[in-house]
């Protein structure tokens, strides 16, 4: 369930930390292989294409995938380098795999890991206020089309779809709820509605922004949630589904409160 507060650490951490230390034990467990493709079965950029080996060396071209989403999911490689230098970067995996490399790992490491690591963050903070600017758009948008929307003190934006009843959440209540969670681009991120199972939590236990949300709404209501990154998952993003810096909007149905 992504509302769950992220312990993801900030974009590319995991990958920036460059030392030899991370050549040993780059290929995971059999668990986390499993957990890594159940993941990837709904994936966009999926086809229905043929194979491109007979079963018997397929398995092969699945340890490549695997280790493409490891390393290329951790940091989103592909939206921070283009393509020469994602070329620079295969020819390198290749050819220390290999063990075809002019150059000791380690000394490469320790000579370019620094410029790498620089390298890296910068574009990354681009990136991250890119997207913190598009969800200030959005919001604005949003506004702008939802006159009755509140917009809080804290950057919340309120819209409520259908007003509720019964009880209202305090900040240590348990809540039942149906809720659509999607990008400003409209990518359905987490969804309990597709899934046709609601789904109860503490408050206290959630995002910011669904804390103060849903002590806006009282049983029986409807709302839209548009929550800035800084109520939501902030500079971290959390996992590959939610970006770093993102505006979350989502449409919220509290059924229950105890």
């Amino acid at each position: 369930m992504q509302i769950l507060p992220s312990t993801t650490a900030i974009v590319m951490a995991s990958f920036l930390a460059i030392s030899s230390r991370h050549i040993v034990g780059a290929f995971s467990s059999r668990a986390a292989f499993a957990k890594t493709v159940a993941s990837s079965s709904t994936a966009r950029f999926m086809s229905a294409g043929p194979f491109p080996y007979d079963e018997k060396l397929m398995p092969f071209y699945a340890l490549g995938t695997n280790l493409a989403m490891q390393v290329g999911g951790q940091g989103n490689l592909k939206t921070l380098l283009d393509e020469s230098e994602m070329d620079i970067v295969l020819q390198a995996f290749c050819e220390t795999l290999k063990g075809t490399a002019t150059q000791d790992p380690r000394t490469i490491l320790g000579t370019f890991g620094p410029q790498l690591n620089q390298l890296l963050q910068e574009r990354t903070s681009q990136i991250v206020e890119r997207v913190k600017t598009d969800g200030q758009d959005f919001i604005a948008n949003f506004c702008d089309c939802n006159p009755e929307a509140v917009k809080t003190d804290s950057g919340l934006v309120y819209y409520e779809m259908t007003g509720g009843g019964g009880a209202q959440p305090s900040p240590t209540s348990t809540v039942e709820v149906h809720y659509h969670g999607t990008l400003t681009d409209g990518t359905v991120f987490d969804s309990s509605v597709e899934r046709g199972q609601t789904i109860s939590f503490p408050l206290n236990g959630v995002i910011k922004g669904w804390q103060e949300g849903l002590a806006m709404m009282k049983e029986g209501g409807k709302a839209t949630l548009v929550i800035p990154s800084d109520l939501a998952y902030g500079d971290a993003g959390s996992g590959e589904t939610i970006p770093p810096g993102a505006t979350l909007k989502f449409e919220v149905e509290l059924f229950k409160v105890s």
